[in-house]
């Protein structure tokens, strides 16, 4: 009984312990565009297709007979202000079958890992990115370190260039064009409302963040080659 009491006593200590140096491995960067927090009133885009995100990070909700599909988080302090946007909406967040994002960055996953322990949705990503989102983005080329920026997930199924994402009657294709990140992608789906159906992207725009010379990103050594690759083709091969 003695050493049984002793045993769970040292376990609460290693807890207490190092609870606090694992929560503090997770240190997103400082928002310093308010932009991205200020809340924004949801409404639907067309057909089934609707908007959840705040005045300047885009979230979209994508809502089927048998769940819904989740396009990016925002920032960490967006799972409460996405809840509530789909609440407004006539939804339940606990109805999310699907998570994406279109980037493995802070601003696009900040929410995802809290988001997944509220829905038990599936993670599904750009294959490129996998690393960076099981890490926290410590292995982003650009803007990775010793700390996550964001809290780690484990993706489900990793996705490839022209991969179908399917829902019930919903089926988006994942588009991969590599730069801002290596595994950035936009998605392409068909939503109907009461008039008419519509080709929709949601688009990651190949943006630069890096401010060195491409040759001295040594920890990715195509991006010269993937930017020249979009900027040239962009999207080639789909109609919109």
């Amino acid at each position: 009984m003695l050493k049984t009491s002793i045993t769970s006593i040292l376990c609460t200590l290693v807890l207490l312990i190092t609870a606090p140096a694992i929560a503090q491995q997770v240190r997103e960067p400082k928002v310093t565009k308010q932009e991205w927090l200020k809340p924004y009133p949801p409404f639907r885009i067309a057909g089934n297709l609707y908007y959840v995100g705040t005045y300047d990070l885009a979230c979209y909700l994508i809502v089927t007979a048998k769940g819904n599909i989740l396009i990016n988080t925002g920032v960490a302090s967006s799972a409460a202000q996405i809840k509530s946007s789909i609440e407004q909406l006539g939804f339940r967040l606990a109805d999310t079958k699907i998570l994406l994002t279109t980037q493995a960055h802070f601003d696009h996953l900040g929410a995802m890992a809290a988001i997944k322990k509220m829905t038990g949705a599936e993670m599904m990503v750009d294959e490129k990115d996998a690393d960076v989102l099981r890490d926290g983005g410590k292995s982003d080329y650009e803007m990775g370190g010793d700390a996550s920026a964001f809290e780690p997930v484990q993706p489900a199924r990793l996705l490839r260039d022209g991969d179908t994402i399917a829902l019930d009657n919903m089926k988006l294709v994942i588009l991969h064009h590599p730069g801002h990140t290596k595994g950035s992608c936009s998605y392409l789906f068909t939503v109907n409302d009461e008039q008419q159906a519509y080709k929709v992207l949601i688009a990651n725009m190949p943006s630069i963040i890096t401010e060195r010379p491409f040759a001295e990103v040594t920890s990715y050594p195509g991006i010269a080659e993937d930017y020249a690759r979009i900027h040239v083709k962009g999207y080639e091969g789909h109609f919109f």
